[in-house]
């Protein structure tokens, strides 16, 4: 899974780990990425986003929706 969110574009920062005696680490901060499906314009879209990106799709109404296919109905 690629290590950017397709619609944010947040990706993965660089940083250290500090131990007790402050002696620096490199160390990578990952974004909290999931795959999600939803429908647009009648079709399945698969996406990589951040969790930050999923929540503000519901707020919006956008994501909320169950996915239904026509063989269901």
């Amino acid at each position: 899974m690629a290590a950017r969110c397709e619609l944010t574009g947040k990706g993965k920062q660089f940083g250290h780990n500090v131990s007790f005696s402050l002696r620096r680490t490199k160390r990578v901060f990952k974004p909290n990425l999931q795959k999600k499906t939803f429908m647009v314009d009648g079709q399945k879209v698969t996406m990589t986003l951040s969790t930050q990106a999923i929540r503000t799709l519901k707020k919006k109404g956008i994501l909320g929706q169950p996915i239904t296919t026509e063989a269901a109905k």
